[in-house]
C-alpha cells in the first residue's frame, strides 16, 4: 500500500512536468503578443481564479476543513512562495530574452543539484541512489538541452540565479505542505505573483487589450493548467513524497517533455522552425528517465546512507 501511494504521488508530480513541457509551445506564442511581466502576470491571476473556484466547490473555506485551517500559517505560506515563484519565473522570462533555449533548460535544471546540497544545511540524508540519479539527470540534461558551448552572458546569469530561487520555492513547499492545504498555499502564491507582475507590467510594459485578446489562447493554457492545475499538483505531490530531491527529479522532466512536444508540434506543421531530435537529445531523454526510475526505487532497499 505504501509503495502504491508513493507510485500515485509520483504520477502526480509526473503529471505537472508533463503540462509544464507541453506550455513550452503555448509560452513561445504568448510571448510574441506580450512582455514577460504581463504573460506572468495574467497567466497567474488566470489561475489563482481557477484554484480559488475549486477551494470554494470543495469546501476548504467553509465548516470542518476551515476548522482545521492554520490561517496565520496558510497565509505565511503562500506569500513566501510567491514571492519565490515571482522571483524564479520573472528572472527566467528575463533571461530567455538574452540567452538560447539550449542555455536556459540546462541551466534551470540545475535546480537537481542544487536541491541536495541545500539539504546539507537542513541535516537531511539522501540515499546514494538519489545522489547518482541527480548527476545522471544533469547529465541528461546537458545532452537534452545543450546545442552550443557554455559561456555565461547577462541571460545565462539570470536564469542560474532562477534555478536558485527555484530550489528554494521546492524547498518551502517541502516545509509548508505537510502542515497546511496545499490548494489554497497555491492559489494564494498565484495571487501574490499575478500582482506584483502586474504591477510592474503596467509600470514598464504598458499591455494593451489587443495583446491579451491576440495571446488568449497561450493565457488560457499557461494560466488554467500550467498554474492552476500543474502548481497545485506540484505541491500535492511533494507533499506525498516527502522527498524534494526525488520531486525535483521528476519535474526536471519537463524539459523533455518539452523537447518532445516542440519536435511533435514541429511535425503537424503547427511549428515552423526544425524541432527533429538529435541522437544526442534522444540519450539525454533515456539518462534523464533512467535517473527518475533509480530514485523511485524503494528506499529499503539500499542500506548505505549519505548524510545530508
Amino acid at each position: 500500500m505504501r509503495h502504491r501511494s508513493r507510485l500515485l504521488y509520483s504520477l502526480l508530480l509526473l503529471t505537472a512536468a508533463f503540462i509544464w513541457g507541453m506550455a513550452f509551445v503555448s509560452q513561445s506564442k504568448g510571448m510574441d503578443y506580450m512582455g514577460p511581466l504581463t504573460f506572468n502576470g495574467v497567466r497567474s491571476l488566470i489561475g489563482a481564479l481557477v484554484l480559488a473556484l475549486y477551494i470554494l466547490l470543495t469546501g476548504r473555506v467553509t465548516g470542518e476543513k476551515r476548522r482545521n485551517t492554520n490561517r496565520r500559517m496558510t497565509l505565511q505560506a503562500g506569500i513566501f512562495c510567491g514571492l519565490a515563484l515571482t522571483a524564479a519565473s520573472t528572472l527566467q522570462q528575463f533571461g530567455i530574452q538574452h540567452t538560447t533555449v539550449g542555455k536556459a533548460g540546462f541551466i534551470t535544471t540545475l535546480y537537481i543539484i542544487f536541491v541536495p546540497i541545500a539539504g546539507i544545511f537542513f541535516r537531511r540524508k539522501a540515499l546514494w541512489n538519489v545522489w547518482i540519479g541527480a548527476v545522471m539527470a544533469a547529465a541528461g540534461m546537458y545532452l537534452l538541452c545543450m546545442t552550443e558551448s557554455l559561456s555565461l552572458g547577462t541571460g545565462d546569469i539570470l536564469v542560474f540565479f532562477c534555478a536558485v530561487v527555484f530550489t528554494l520555492h521546492i524547498l518551502l513547499i517541502d516545509f509548508f505542505s505537510p502542515k497546511v492545504d496545499g490548494v489554497i498555499i497555491s492559489c494564494i502564491q498565484f495571487v501574490v505573483c499575478g500582482i506584483i507582475c502586474t504591477g510592474g507590467a503596467l509600470l514598464w510594459e504598458h499591455p494593451s487589450w489587443e495583446q491579451l485578446r491576440n495571446g488568449a489562447g497561450a493565457l488560457a493554457y499557461a494560466g488554467v493548467l500550467s498554474c492552476g492545475v500543474a502548481y497545485t499538483l506540484q505541491i500535492i505531490g511533494q507533499k506525498g513524497m516527502k522527498n524534494p530531491t526525488a520531486a525535483a527529479l521528476l519535474l526536471s522532466l519537463e524539459s523533455a517533455f518539452a523537447t518532445i512536444s516542440a519536435w511533435i508540434a514541429y511535425e503537424i506543421g503547427f511549428l515552423k522552425t526544425d524541432q527533429t531530435m538529435t541522437g544526442r537529445q534522444i540519450l539525454g531523454c533515456i539518462l534523464v528517465f533512467t535517473a527518475v526510475i533509480l530514485v523511485q526505487l524503494p528506499a529499503e532497499d539500499f542500506h548505505f546512507k549519505i548524510k545530508a
